[in-house]
């Protein structure tokens, strides 16, 4: 059964085991990562869930999101259409807005995992 968040009830996302699969050839950036995903539910009109990636790189395409980093590191490089692109450090603690159609890659250096809030109606893209 999955774990979903119960009012009054906590949820150790650090204890969670997400399922994991191999980031698909044409997103891979660098290495052999792989990525697990697990929801929690939904809160609001907000999907919430927990998404890990080991270590190595991948490209993405984003949705609408906010994320908290509870564990792991990782540079995530946001790509802007006039060719130039930021590298942000990210790790236990970083919260974090991405907007729908942002192009990034992240590069991870130590297994990565964050808490996510997205909007119900958006397909989850999580790999």
């Amino acid at each position: 059964m999955d774990p979903e968040l119960i009012p009054g009830s906590p949820v150790n996302v650090g204890e969670l085991t997400l399922p994991h699969e191999a980031v698909p050839p044409g997103q891979t950036a660098s290495g052999a990562p792989t990525t697990g995903i697990q929801s929690l539910g939904t809160f609001s009109g907000l999907e919430l869930g927990t998404w890990e990636m080991t270590t190595g790189g991948m490209h993405d395409l984003e949705v609408e999101e906010l994320f908290l980093v509870t564990a792991g590191r990782a540079t995530l490089e946001i790509h802007y259409d006039t060719g130039e692109a930021k590298r942000l450090p990210l790790g236990p603690g970083a919260l974090m807005r991405l907007n729908a159609g942002m192009r990034t890659t992240w590069t991870v250096h130590e297994t990565l995992r964050k808490v996510y809030l997205t909007p119900s109606s958006e397909p989850n893209k999580h790999t």
